[in-house]
């Protein structure tokens, strides 16, 4: 196999790693209390994607696979959310109509948050792991197939 331009394994890395930045700005906004709902996981890699894919056929490669795992990875986190607040909801309702005291009601929503803000947690940490695995490999001018999504882009 060829050995690839250090340049262009650098911006593949980019598309993989680019991902995590908008993760990172999205929960400073957030933080601070800007409320946003732009998936910014997906703007980053989406700029590197379209600006430097037709200058290598090696970027087109890896930002389609970026985009890919970013757009199976905001659905999940979506569905996820929707989960989590159908659980609070239903939890929250069982406690009010079984009259459970404001003491009981507030330990189950309160033990509710802990396990969601733990799974949360997991979950971006999983996916630190593998953006960072994919931007290694694309670095050193390997692909990278990201296991259990659905291919968006071809």
């Amino acid at each position: 196999m060829r050995e690839k331009p250090k340049k262009m394994r650098i911006w593949a890395m980019l598309c993989h790693f680019s991902a995590l930045l908008g993760w990172i700005l999205l929960f400073f906004l957030v933080f601070i209390g800007i409320p946003l709902y732009l998936p910014l996981n997906l703007l980053a890699p989406l700029l590197i994607w379209r600006f430097k894919k037709s200058q290598y056929p090696w970027i087109d490669l890896q930002g389609k696979e970026s985009l890919n795992f970013q757009i199976n990875w905001t659905l999940y986190t979506l569905i996820f959310m929707v989960i989590s607040l159908f659980l609070v909801l239903t939890s929250f309702s069982l406690a009010v109509t079984t009259n459970g005291s404001v003491n009981e009601i507030k330990i189950t929503l309160d033990s509710l948050l802990i396990v969601f803000m733990l799974l949360i947690l997991l979950i971006l940490i999983v996916q630190s792991f593998i953006v960072t695995f994919a931007a290694i490999k694309a670095y050193n001018g390997e692909h990278y197939r990201y296991p259990l999504i659905i291919r968006v882009l071809r």
